[in-house]
């Protein structure tokens, strides 16, 4: 259907993001530094983003888009926590709580959270969530995540960390963990960006 939707100009955008927090139905996000329309279907043609725009990169057009699909957007806005455990902290969370068995485990270093907007909905859902900072906890993670490996019934594991060097304690204590407990989990990295975008 052609209707009036959101344009945005990368070549005049500075990568501010005051857009994404004008957009209250997370129609914009980051991608390399820039903004841009995620979804045309989340888009209500209102347009929010516009006045917050420091350079003048959106602007309105007519063309042929999804229409604007409210149900999903308030779907997607929902506020709930996915958080399916207590506690959460590595240093306090004990080796042989149950709901670490046939669990996929999210090891997140504790700034992704508040780097990352939509952390929840993206990196939480389904799993057992255990946080830390390689840099501020005294210790090393190695020995405690192995006896959970080791103990548990893993099925998977997801490292959350920062681009940034200390954040690689954490990766490196999950790898050495993961070596010397002698089970074949499957895992994976996934680094964020200062601003919270996913890089790798």
């Amino acid at each position: 259907m052609i209707r009036k939707i959101i344009k945005i100009d990368t070549d005049k955008c500075d990568g501010c993001a005051l857009c994404t927090e004008a957009c209250h139905e997370n129609a914009i996000g980051m991608q390399n530094g820039k903004a841009v329309l995620l979804r045309d279907d989340y888009c209500d043609g209102l347009g929010d983003c516009l006045p917050v725009c420091p350079t003048g990169a959106i602007s309105f057009e007519e063309r042929d888009a999804l229409p604007y699909n409210d149900t999903e957007v308030k779907r997607n806005k929902t506020t709930a926590s996915a958080l399916n455990q207590w506690p959460v902290q590595i240093k306090l969370v004990p080796v042989n709580a149950l709901f670490f068995d046939g669990a996929h485990l999210l090891i997140a270093a504790d700034c992704t959270a508040y780097a990352h907007a939509r952390f929840h909905d993206r990196f939480m859902q389904e799993k057992v969530t255990l946080v830390g900072c390689p840099k501020l906890d005294e210790g090393d993670y190695a020995d405690k995540l192995y006896a959970i490996f080791r103990s548990n019934n893993i099925k998977s594991i997801t490292v959350v960390r920062m681009e940034v060097p200390c954040c690689g304690g954490m990766e490196n204590a999950v790898k050495r963990a993961l070596q010397n407990c002698g089970k074949m989990i499957p895992w994976q990295v996934v680094t964020l960006s200062l601003t919270g975008e996913v890089l790798a």
